[in-house]
């Protein structure tokens, strides 16, 4: 179940269960009791459940909701925002179906919940919030009551996650078939609590006529693909990633990058560093080896060796046009290139030029690994309505733009490849917030890339394995720490 649905394909899936055969109502009639479960599973017998309830089909999942649990004895009230007489279709049936009493939505009706049922708005919401949905979406903030959400918390859009004004802080959501973007981007996720995607009927092979493209990032999405050591290779065959390194100042930054390269897999590693910082690499690296490469000059020199078939540019490498120029240098072979920090911030000025180069490479893999401030430096004429784009569509106009696969880095990192695809992580803890910890993951990816993983596969790895490397070593990580963390995660990738 990886897959993420917009409302517009989860309507698709919607409509295709239905003309194969399955009533709407029946739908709805799972869904309801999808949600009476969750309910009833954490709040004894007793508990005073209140539905507040839509005009629309979300709305008609709470009248089911209520209706089953007021047959297993809870006692239940349900607010209507609307008129019952101007309900439709499915939704008017389920009303019609629930024998209580229905009253009209008032904020302090609330008061005295035990368990409040957020079925107000569906995940297709695409304005803001007034009026009396607003006040009562903040009594059910306001509630000392857990709030279970109804496919979505109201006032979350479900494809971009935005909040629409205001939204419910949901304890517990109860979603139907997949998942949606906006359960996993933030700030949807944080509205959501505990999120359980129930099985409603609706047959799995609908998404084949769907054709979703966006997927939650698990290995399930690129586990076929992960290079797999073999009883019979050896280092040459599992590839020679080289991480460009920055002056004697800066070279920090490329030994993270080389560490996670190696720990990431990679046979063999080479730091490129200038002669002024070669002692400094060569003291603090061992299995990670160090040549000297001045300039871009040397460097073309030095990639002209065809075993070299990854480089990682840009941790610490200094802004400006030496490093364009080394960029260039990078680009120009035949090998996977990972561009981090200043190789992109170097090209902000021009970001043309840059993918003008990447667009002429013929198929060679170019992965960009912007954190928000590279992004939109990099970016900022490709999305000149950046503000109201969500994150995913910001991320996968990039990579079409760029040619290249694009990693927004965040709570929420974003895969995009320029095909349509893209991923989204939701593992991420917060301490992998902390210097250092993007110049690993650049290193990671090259490291999966020298193996030969499939560029966006790699990428999507790549991030997953950062994510649960940081949520296993715990607080008080800092980035030399995420290498290290990440032999158990591949213990457990390659299990048997």
């Amino acid at each position: 179940m990886i897959e993420l649905l917009t409302n517009t394909e989860m309507a698709e899936a919607d409509r295709r269960a239905i003309a194969g055969g399955i009533p709407g109502i029946a739908l709805m009639e799972r869904a309801g009791r999808a949600v009476a479960d969750a309910v009833a599973a954490r709040r004894p017998l007793g508990a005073r459940v209140l539905v507040v309830a839509g005009p629309g089909n979300n709305g008609g999942d709470g009248f089911v909701a209520a209706r089953l649990l007021a047959e297993r004895g809870y006692p239940v009230r349900l607010l209507l925002v609307g008129d019952a007489d101007r309900l439709k279709g499915d939704a008017a049936a389920a009303a019609r179906r629930y024998a209580g009493g229905v009253e009209p939505a008032v904020p302090e009706a609330l008061d005295n919940a035990g368990v409040v049922i957020d079925a107000l708005f569906g995940a297709g919401i695409d304005r803001p919030v007034e009026g009396l949905p607003r006040r009562m979406i903040e009594a059910m903030n306001a509630t000392a009551a857990p709030v279970v959400a109804v496919d979505l918390p109201s006032g979350i859009n479900g494809t971009s996650g935005r909040v629409m004004g205001l939204a419910v802080d949901a304890d517990e959501t109860v979603t139907f078939f997949r998942r949606k973007p906006g359960h996993v981007l933030l700030p949807g996720r944080l509205h959501c609590g505990r999120l359980e995607v129930a099985d409603i009927g609706i047959p799995v092979d609908v998404l084949a006529h769907v054709r979703p493209t966006t997927f939650l990032n698990v290995p399930e999405l690129w586990r076929a693909a992960f290079p797999v050591p073999q009883v019979d290779a050896h280092k040459y065959a599992r590839g020679h990633a080289v991480v460009v390194s920055g002056g004697l100042s800066r070279t920090g930054a490329a030994r993270l990058a080389a560490r996670g390269a190696l720990r990431a897999g990679a046979g063999l590693v080479t730091i490129a560093s200038p002669r002024e910082a070669l002692a400094v690499n060569a003291a603090a690296s061992l299995a990670v080896m160090v040549r000297p490469v001045d300039g871009p000059v040397e460097l073309s020199a030095f990639l002209e060796d065809s075993r070299l078939n990854t480089v990682v540019i840009g941790p610490g490498g200094g802004v400006g046009g030496g490093m364009r120029d080394l960029v260039a240098i990078a680009l120009a072979g035949e090998r996977a290139s990972v561009l981090d920090a200043d190789a992109l911030t170097s090209f902000a000025d021009n970001p043309a030029s840059l993918f003008a180069a990447i667009t002429a490479r013929s198929g060679r893999p170019v992965v960009l690994t912007p954190h928000e401030g590279e992004f939109a430096r990099l970016f900022a004429e490709t999305l000149e309505q950046a503000d109201k784009a969500s994150k995913l569509d910001r991320a996968r106009a990039a990579a079409s733009h760029s040619g290249a696969i694009v990693v927004l880095k965040g709570p929420d990192t974003v895969v995009a490849a320029p095909d349509g695809r893209a991923a989204i992580a939701a593992n991420a803890p917060p301490w992998l917030a902390t210097a250092g910890s993007g110049d690993v993951l650049a290193g990671m990816v090259g490291g999966l890339l020298a193996q030969g993983m499939p560029a966006f596969e790699a990428t999507a790895a790549a991030v997953w394995i950062h994510g649960e490397a940081a949520a296993a070593f715990g607080p008080g990580l800092i980035a030399e720490d995420l290498p290290e963390a990440l032999p158990p995660i591949y213990r457990r990738l390659l299990a048997p």
